[in-house]
């Protein structure tokens, strides 16, 4: 359970402090899980580092990520964990975006996670037919994020009624207007959920209208893709598109630049903590899913992304620059 790495006089993280650098606030899943891999980490790397996070929301996930493409050191001694959906906003949107998603030295993720589009229970909202028939404001944080990509495209591939209201700092400031009445739904990770906010699940505080994914979450057998519910084989090539981040999960990654042999550490030390006993019984008490994926697996997730089709980008981009999000419309073809 305890193993370490060996203890070597030359290493580069002997006596160091590696910072993870996480796009979302405090208290959210991206954020508990980083914590847990900072207290894990340094034993699977010579020289023993310390390993500590610092939070750096903003811009719909895009501050962090910038910062890590631009300004975080090459040392090998800043890593981050990134929103899964920042490589399908450099295809579609691009605002604020100073990063080449396919040039970050990924060093794997924690599993593929479904994203899920639930309604509060006081909203009287709780099929997807409805929300084409009804306004329901929906509460997200920046363009870049998938908590509005999703319901944007949503919005005009589909014809859902989605009044977004964007500019929450964080997830969680989104959960605390949703208890307020503030906001009516929103988009969030299903492992989030569980994890932070069990007892809307046992209550039955929240229905569930649509989920992004590859294929339907064990606990949401019922509930529908983004691809079912399209009409036509363009409208589900581009809501496939739009639920790549899902299969990404929660990605990690080091800057690009770094050196070769520090980036081997990096993965190998990520890949190592992963499967740790003692990290896995951690994260099993908060309640957060762990299935790793190796950098490879994430690096080509990526660059399916960046590469899609043009004609399926085309129309994924028109359904986001649309100004209907902010109060719905007629499907697109």
């Amino acid at each position: 359970m305890f193993a370490t790495a060996p203890a070597c006089a030359d290493s580069p993280y002997e006596g160091k402090t590696i910072t993870i650098i996480t796009s979302t606030g405090v208290g959210g899943v991206y954020d508990l899980t980083a914590r847990v891999i900072a207290r894990h980490m340094g034993r699977y790397i010579s020289g023993n580092p310390t390993l500590i996070v610092q939070n750096m929301p903003g811009g719909g996930n895009v501050l962090a990520t910038n910062y890590m493409y631009n300004i975080a050191s090459k040392d090998g001694l800043t890593i981050a964990s990134i929103h899964n959906a920042m490589p399908l906003h450099q295809v579609l949107d691009g605002r604020g975006v100073r990063f080449d998603a396919p040039r970050f030295n990924w060093l794997g993720s924690t599993g593929s996670e479904n994203e899920v589009i639930l309604v509060w229970h006081t909203a009287g909202i709780t099929t997807i037919k409805q929300a084409m028939e009804r306004e329901v404001v929906l509460g997200a944080t920046g363009s870049g994020s998938g908590l509005s990509i999703i319901p944007t495209a949503m919005n005009n591939v589909l014809g859902t009624r989605f009044k977004l209201v964007i500019g929450y700092k964080t997830s969680e400031d989104i959960n605390l207007a949703l208890q307020r009445g503030e906001v009516q739904a929103r988009a969030f990770g299903i492992n989030s959920i569980v994890s932070q906010h069990a007892d809307w699940l046992k209550e039955g505080k929240v229905a569930f209208l649509a989920q992004a994914g590859v294929k339907r979450d064990k606990d949401l057998p019922d509930v529908p893709l983004l691809t079912e519910l399209a009409g036509t084989d363009m409208q589900r090539r581009v809501l496939k598109l739009i639920s790549a981040p899902a299969g990404l999960g929660h990605p990690y990654l080091a800057p690009p630049g770094i050196p070769s042999e520090r980036l081997a550490i990096l993965r190998k030390a990520f890949d190592a903590t992963l499967k740790d006993k003692a990290f896995l019984a951690e994260v099993e008490k908060l309640q957060i899913a762990i299935d790793p994926m190796s950098a490879d697996e994430v690096g080509a997730n990526v660059g399916e992304t960046i590469n899609a089709a043009p004609d399926v980008v085309a129309k994924a981009k028109a359904a986001m620059e649309d100004t209907r999000p902010q109060s719905g419309g007629a499907p697109q073809p």
